[in-house]
């Protein structure tokens, strides 16, 4: 079964979320492996070298330096190779036009950072129900 594992590529500046998701994580018993990409370019370079597994998501803030996540998301569809990648944007961003924007780019889903880690905690459990009912390819 653990080739079937799904592993994430968290593109995220700030090191106290890349904990929090980690932590969150291993509270929720989830062993998938967690790749960090710090911007949008780091991301797309990652993806670009081919180096995760076909069985991947991409966890996205918004709010970066160097190339946010909605830059990052328009070259991600601009890409043919790279355009059919599951991507859930999490982030602060609680603007429509954010939001609207995420999903013209074809998102599979919106979720806000919670503020206390014990809700960090049960939004990655919920995360992990999603993706194993819609069965990530």
């Amino acid at each position: 079964m653990a080739e079937r594992e799904l592993e994430i590529l968290l593109v995220e500046d700030d090191a106290l979320d890349v904990m929090n998701v980690r932590r969150a994580f291993k509270q929720n018993k989830l062993t998938n492996t967690i790749h960090v990409a710090q911007n949008g370019v780091e991301a797309l370079e990652l993806l670009r070298k081919g180096t995760l597994p076909t069985r991947h998501l991409v966890l996205l803030d918004l709010n970066m330096p160097r190339m946010n996540g909605i830059e990052f998301l328009r070259e991600l569809r601009a890409d043919p190779n790279l355009q059919a990648t599951s991507v859930v944007v999490l982030t602060t961003s609680n603007e429509d036009r954010d939001r609207i924007e995420a999903y013209k780019l074809n998102v599979a889903g919106y979720l806000l950072k919670p503020v206390t880690f014990p809700s960090f905690v049960d939004l990655m459990a919920t995360l992990n129900k999603y993706w194993t009912l819609v069965e990530l390819p």
